[in-house]
């Protein structure tokens, strides 16, 4: 296979696509631009390959010992035992080894918070109000964070990158693909909806009632408060909601643009996924009570440490709830965590997920999975490995909205696939290649296959490689 070059080579292998959707007709109606930064992302050159001899989890449940994966022109071509290798195909013998489709962080902050951890490169809550449903985490990402490459290197094709939770309606988030590019439009998931970050609990009421006088808004200093202030938002979205549907059906003068407004009426359309940082139990069932109330849908509560206690509500309800194996305690609203909490969520039939909130998390997800899953084992809640790598994968991606294009290893999904050292649930596994749309982008052999980033060159660590 080619090697990487650089990223300003590497870029020139990117594609710009079309100018965004501004759904103009012949009458020159004002319209809401759906998607005004469009991605410009394209796969990079890859070469047909077989992986052969592998064990392969394929991210549905499934369990393939002796397997066989293909893939061509950046897809999934065949998956199985007894498959015809294409007589041009690099072939791969990944005998004792484990294959797995990439792993997808649903929960990231890389980009808006990098590294060097410094208030320069800060970016990820704007506090200027408790309700910023105007501001986009795509324009605080910056695309040379060494964290993307050192993720990669943990197995993770694609992530969402969310604002931080200081605000009860805190902005939108974005999906990426998992490759170095000089923009973040060269990054974006094609085809992935936005999302909104929402925020419960503690945060928005220390925020903005314990520092009043810190920050401008003064307002929620409670619970109560951040419910009141939920409401009142949703309400002048479906007031703007219905002016502008008032619009597209008979015309006249058009309203005012309001950018916080076009991202919650975008939710109440349902083109917008709400991802919402809640920990409580009786908060996450207050919450789909007010989403009811407005007829909108929570796509996936996050942190959730006490999902445990409602799991079956979340499965009646349909969220995903996104979790960590063991993080609790470091304040009063996680303080009744557990660490069968995920396999408990999933065992209901619930949409489970392990996530990361962490720069460091998400470059050993596999693991965090892993303590999750011998959790639940030890009480007796015994998943198969195979069924729980939805865990990292498939269910990220049903949360995401991109569960048919990727998470899952099938004929014609994008061939986001990671060849793992041995079972992925051990701590002693490593991940050897890492394929996105086909493309080798990371070798654990091979240094010209470890990208980094211009920001790194001449930098100690220089990617971790000397």
């Amino acid at each position: 296979m080619k090697p990487l070059t650089l990223l300003g080579c590497l870029c020139m292998a990117l594609a710009v696509t079309a100018c965004g959707d501004d759904k103009s007709d012949s009458n020159d109606k004002v319209s809401i631009p759906t998607d005004p930064f469009p991605s410009t992302y394209s796969a990079y050159p890859n070469e047909p390959v077989a992986i052969i001899n592998a064990t392969i989890m394929d991210g549905a449940g499934t369990l393939i010992e002796d397997g066989t994966l293909t893939m061509r022109d950046g897809k999934i071509v065949a998956i199985g035992r007894d498959i015809k290798l294409p007589p041009d195909a690099i072939q791969i013998d990944a005998a004792g080894r484990w294959v797995t489709p990439g792993i997808i962080d649903n929960h990231s902050h890389l980009g808006v918070y990098p590294s060097p951890s410094v208030s320069a490169l800060s970016d990820g809550n704007e506090i200027s109000a408790p309700v910023t449903a105007n501001v986009w985490s795509e324009h605080g990402i910056w695309p040379q964070d060494p964290g993307f490459t050192r993720a990669l290197a943990g197995g993770i094709t694609s992530l969402q990158v969310l604002p931080g939770s200081a605000n009860l309606i805190g902005g939108r988030g974005v999906t990426l693909k998992n490759v170095p590019s000089r923009t973040v439009q060269g990054m974006k998931f094609p085809g992935a909806p936005y999302s909104l970050k929402m925020a419960c609990g503690e945060n928005p009421k220390r925020v903005y009632g314990y520092g009043s006088g810190r920050y401008p808004g003064g307002a929620p200093y409670s619970r109560m408060g951040n419910i009141a202030g939920y409401r009142a938002a949703w309400i002048k979205a479906a007031d703007y909601k219905r002016k502008w549907d008032k619009y597209e059906k008979s015309g006249g003068e058009p309203p005012t643009r309001d950018l916080e407004l076009d991202t919650l009426k975008g939710v109440l359309d349902g083109d917008i996924l709400v991802h919402m940082h809640c920990y409580r139990a009786d908060e996450m069932a207050q919450i789909m009570d007010v989403s009811k109330e407005f007829g909108y849908k929570v796509t996936a509560f996050h942190h959730a440490v006490e999902a445990y206690k409602i799991a079956d509500k979340l499965a009646e309800y349909g969220a995903c709830t996104s979790m960590w194996a063991d993080w609790w305690g470091f304040k009063m609203e996680a303080y009744d965590g557990i660490k069968e909490n995920i396999p408990m969520v999933h065992k209901a039939g619930a949409c489970a997920i392990v996530h990361s909130d962490s720069d460091i998390g998400i470059q050993r997800l596999n693991q965090e999975a892993a303590k999750a899953w011998a959790d639940g084992k030890k009480v007796g809640i015994d998943i198969p490995e195979e069924e729980a790598w939805q865990w990292l994968s498939l269910n990220p991606a049903k949360s995401l909205g991109i569960d048919g294009k990727t998470g899952s290893l099938a004929p014609g999904k994008m061939a986001d696939v990671v060849v793992w050292s041995g079972n992925p649930f051990s701590v002693y596994t490593k991940a050897d290649q890492v394929f996105i749309d086909g493309a080798l982008m990371y070798d654990r052999f091979d240094a010209a296959h470890r990208p980094v980033s211009d920001f790194e060159l001449g930098q100690p660590g220089e990617g971790d490689l000397k």
